[in-house]
């Protein structure tokens, strides 16, 4: 059967009216792709949950299906986010689905180019503000009305939709993980994430990381200039700390900082090693899990790989080595190659 979306999918374990017409680009359905090289290393079965899969690239696509057909049923004519990135792809995206208009605030200066890419063709209104994250997100809550429905994690629908990360887990294992590792920047995520787990009989520990430049959970106050190469997850103050602390608390689980080294090694690891090219956040639950390995408690280990590699080229560039060429012959090549 062809799958149909995560509303259709999950329609009746959902907070959505029945007669609700669906927004969707058929989100959902990733792939949880066994790791052998960090099995090994970890000394657990891992798998990796590929959001990256999702049609923007990211795990935002779960909850802005929701939130946006929610917002086009109560009659928004338009949504608004601040986002550093990939929030700007889904919301763009899916109001471009549903014909209505999507406003995007930025902190200037502070977006990965694959992001602000799909924000721009997907026909976005953009308007860059001299601040960061937690300034855009202090303006779009001022903006919002009924007409203008805001499409952050703030929005109660983004987690609604978000929590089925877990639900496809569990199915795909036939129960929740011993542990299930995760990027943190916003907090929406991890709050999802427990939700989702929350039903079942055995939930998993949550292992949340956040950068260590962009710590403020790990610190316990804010951060007034956060600083990561993971831009995904370069967030000073996330709008659900309290909820991520309560996922962290409840399932008897951390929030613990990584490094940008540990990061770009679990970056390269999973791209050299496993095949899957996320974008540097998304690496931090690998980073995590790695530096925490010691700590870990038997059964097998989920890790959430937030959004695609693509969306951040210039960092995968940026940290390759510059390739010189050689003349086009098969003797020049095979030396090039020491064969």
């Amino acid at each position: 059967m062809t799958w149909p979306g995560l509303i259709e999918t999950y329609r009746d374990r959902l907070d959505i009216e029945p007669g609700t017409t669906a927004i969707t680009l058929l989100e959902g359905n990733t792939p949880l792709v066994p790791a052998p090289t960090l099995s090994a290393l970890v000394e657990r079965q891992v798998f990796l949950k590929v959001e990256g899969a999702n049609p923007t690239g990211s795990f935002k696509d779960r909850g802005m299906t929701l939130a946006v057909s929610k917002a086009v049923a109560g009659g928004a004519r338009a949504v608004v986010c601040a986002s550093t990135g990939n929030t700007s792809a889904s919301a763009a995206a899916y109001a471009a689905r549903a014909g209505i208009e999507a406003v995007v605030i930025l902190p200037a200066g502070n977006v990965a180019l694959g992001k602000l890419a799909q924000a721009v063709r997907h026909g976005a209104k953009i308007v860059q503000v001299a601040g960061n994250f937690d300034d855009a997100l202090r303006v779009v809550r001022d903006m919002a009305d009924d007409r203008v429905a805001l499409v952050n994690s703030v929005n109660p629908d983004r987690i609604e939709g978000q929590q089925t990360i877990a639900w496809e887990v569990m199915e795909a294992l036939g129960g929740a993980p011993a542990v299930h590792c995760l990027p943190v920047g916003n907090a929406g995520n991890i709050t999802a994430h427990w939700k989702g787990y929350q039903a079942a009989d055995a939930a998993p520990v949550i292992w949340g990381f956040q950068a260590a430049g962009a710590a403020p959970i790990v610190h316990g106050e804010p951060i007034d200039d956060p600083e990561t190469i993971a831009t995904a997850i370069r967030i000073g103050h996330p709008a659900s700390w309290e909820a991520a602390v309560a996922a962290r608390d409840e399932s008897g689980g951390m929030i613990e900082a990584v490094t940008d080294d540990e990061i770009l090694a679990a970056y390269d690891l999973l791209a050299s090693s496993e095949g899957v090219f996320c974008e540097p956040a998304s690496a931090a639950s690998v980073a995590g899990l790695i530096s925490r390995r010691a700590e870990l408690p038997t059964g097998s280990v989920v890790c959430t790989l937030t959004g695609h590699g693509l969306k951040d080229p210039a960092t995968a560039v940026d940290e390759s080595v510059e390739i010189e060429p050689v003349a086009p012959e098969v003797d020049a090549v095979r030396a090039s190659l020491g064969w």
